[in-house]
């Protein structure tokens, strides 16, 4: 039996917050990835972890916050508390994999077609992980064409997002990059939606107990905390939002180039005046020419 399904049930309501949560998350994760390219070795794994962790919590936040729009007329709809978890989980896991490479590799050539395909991978599984979990009457079954298109977005988006981690340095540009991140994996979520029919096992009938929001609510409610928490160092450290390596982050990382740094850093403190350096005679050893 065909179920009837609507993904819209509050309109445009759901894909524009579940929109705004993956931009969110990918602005946060792209501005720690970046700041981790500006500091020493040793601080550089915590920020990246930190960075994983905001990405992959944005993108499972927009799952399911788009999830609560989506109904079965003719049945309830539960969500397995661990599978949905495991999901989360599994999103930050394998986008930490894909932002550890492009951290310690470059957004360059090889490690950035390998971290991109192994964050996108991780996306596309964090969603279809998600869907798992959900248990209903019925089963679900997909078009494989629809489901390898999705794919084929989460891969392409998550390599986009790593190169502009590696590349973007402005605030206005990263918040461009995170628009487009959102964008991307938001429809990389329709679209694997799109490929999918449901089947109801007995006869259809009411469903009577609580909303997709009711049930899924209470459970996004530490990912939205983390994000906040994550917002906050954001706020709190210039040199991250603004993604301006300092002389001393150059000379620590060879890997920034120096056409990064403010081209007044590189300047001897003499010609920020417009004046040539002054030589003191005095200190090489050597008489002061005299006036005749």
């Amino acid at each position: 039996m065909q179920g009837t399904v609507d993904g819209f049930s509050y309109g445009v309501v759901t894909p524009l917050v579940a929109f705004l949560m993956a931009c969110l998350g990918g602005a946060l994760g792209l501005r720690c990835t970046t700041r981790s390219l500006l500091v020493t070795h040793s601080w550089r794994p915590a920020w990246l972890a930190l960075g994983s962790a905001a990405i992959g919590s944005g993108i499972w936040t927009m799952h399911f916050v788009a999830m609560m729009g989506f109904t079965i007329e003719e049945t309830p709809i539960h969500y397995d508390g661990p599978i949905t978890y495991a999901s989360l989980g599994l999103a930050i896991v394998m986008v930490g994999v894909g932002i550890f490479i492009v951290g310690y590799r470059g957004a360059t050539g090889a490690a950035l077609f390998t971290g991109g395909t192994i964050t996108g991978l991780g996306v596309a599984s964090m969603h279809y992980l998600g869907m798992a979990g959900m248990h209903f009457d019925g089963r679900f079954s997909y078009n494989t064409l629809t489901v390898a298109a999705s794919v084929a977005i989460a891969v392409v988006a998550a390599t986009a997002a790593l190169w502009a981690a590696g590349r973007v340095r402005g605030f206005l540009w990263s918040v461009g990059a995170s628009m487009v991140m959102g964008l991307a994996v938001t429809g990389m979520h329709y679209t694997g939606m799109a490929a999918l029919d449901v089947h109801l096992h007995n006869a259809p009938g009411s469903a009577t107990t609580g909303s997709p929001t009711t049930v899924l609510a209470p459970m996004l409610i530490g990912p939205l905390a983390f994000l906040l928490l994550a917002g906050v160092v954001v706020m709190f450290d210039p040199l991250m939002v603004m993604g301006r390596p300092t002389r001393r982050d150059v000379e620590d990382k060879p890997g920034v180039p120096a056409a990064a740094v403010p081209s007044h850093q590189h300047r001897p403190p003499a010609l920020h005046a417009g004046r040539r350096p002054v030589r003191d005679s005095r200190l090489h050893g050597s008489r002061a020419p005299q006036n005749r």
